[in-house]
């Protein structure tokens, strides 16, 4: 039998909000084990929209999801966090009191782990796109029907269709415009659920000829061997017309499921994980919710307030792994320990 890896935390996601909060707990000498399902880190940033502009991350006007990624990783660098990839959490074991927390965590793989704390990090859970309900639409899927666009040079000098109305249709119609060979936006209705500026943009491209707009709903598919062709368009007034594509692209939307982490005796507010707003705690003393799975008053879905979530976390941790130890803040500005830790001092 293999040998329990013991920990101070185990971290479930690797997500950039879980990337830095392995930076937080560093600082605070907290060694930290990563688990996720995904075949590398960087979550829904890595998987959905790695080479997406992201432009809310402070100190940088731009960024993509795989640029946020690599970066977050090499601030992580000195405290060697170890990864484990490509597996799933599926039992979690109460081992401590609500005064001194301890865990054993164990995967599908049958490795075990022994902490002092649980970070639950895992996005929205395991997340699978939500279909169109076109007959035979799989038969396209990975060859010219993506959900994701992962590399924006599949789609260049292609007849592009993005379906939805929503930030991630309005977002990649703006951001694949300039290298498809045509982009063409299907959406059932003439109002959108995107940002303003975004939807003002593509009318603009709209009106200069640059892109095409239709009002309807994609009943049809044709093509050979995986290859789209063509699509049929029904418009509300219930006519059909034929629409060349090559490549397309529904947004309409995601399936979170929490799997495995609903049976954990955790409080759930529809598939979210509610937790207290001074350290991110759940109703489980040692178990945190940090990033798009939890839930409280006021809450947003950005990845910079899962960094302050994760930094508040880690302050907490700090006295489960070191009871005996009194926490005393330091900015990395100001001490010589902390600078050591990263290597510029």
């Amino acid at each position: 039998m293999e040998e329990s890896i013991k920990t101070d935390v185990v971290i479930v996601g690797a997500g950039p909000t879980a990337l830095f909060t392995v930076f937080e707990l560093g600082l605070l000498d907290i060694k930290s084990h990563l688990i996720d399902v995904l075949p590398r880190a960087g979550g829904q940033c890595a998987e959905l929209y790695p080479e997406k502009p992201i432009y809310d991350i402070p100190g940088h006007p731009m960024i993509t999801g795989d640029g946020l990624v690599e970066k977050l990783l090499a601030q992580i660098e000195p405290f060697h966090p170890t990864f484990h990839f490509e597996q799933m959490v599926t039992e979690l074991e109460v081992l401590g009191s609500a005064q001194t927390p301890a865990f054993r965590v164990k995967t599908e793989t049958g490795r075990t782990f022994e902490c002092k704390a649980v970070i639950v990090a895992a996005g929205g859970g395991s997340f699978q796109p939500k279909k169109p309900p076109i007959d035979g639409i799989e038969a396209y899927e990975q060859k010219s029907v993506f959900y994701a666009v992962r590399k924006m040079e599949e789609f260049r000098d292609r007849n592009v269709v993005i379906v939805g109305g929503g930030d991630s249709a309005l977002d990649w119609t703006l951001n694949l415009q300039p290298i498809a060979k045509r982009l063409t936006l299907v959406h059932r209705r003439d109002e959108f659920r995107a940002a303003p500026h975004s939807v003002n943009a593509m009318r603009e491209l709209v009106s200069a000829g640059k892109m095409d707009l239709r009002i309807g709903q994609i009943i049809g598919l044709s093509g050979d061997n995986g290859e789209l062709a063509s699509a049929q368009v029904k418009s509300a007034k219930g006519e059909v017309s034929e629409l060349a594509v090559e490549r397309l692209i529904p947004f309409f939307g995601l399936t979170m499921k929490l799997g495995p982490i609903a049976q954990w005796g955790l409080n759930l507010n529809e598939n979210l994980i509610p937790v207290d707003t001074a350290q991110f705690e759940t109703n489980v003393p040692g178990i945190f919710a940090i990033g798009d799975i939890n839930h409280y008053p006021g809450k947003l879905k950005l990845i910079l307030c899962g960094f302050h979530e994760g930094s508040l976390a880690a302050q907490k941790i700090y006295h489960y792994v070191y009871p005996e130890k009194k926490l005393v803040f330091q900015y990395t500005t100001s001490s010589t320990n902390l600078q050591k830790k990263l290597g510029v001092a």
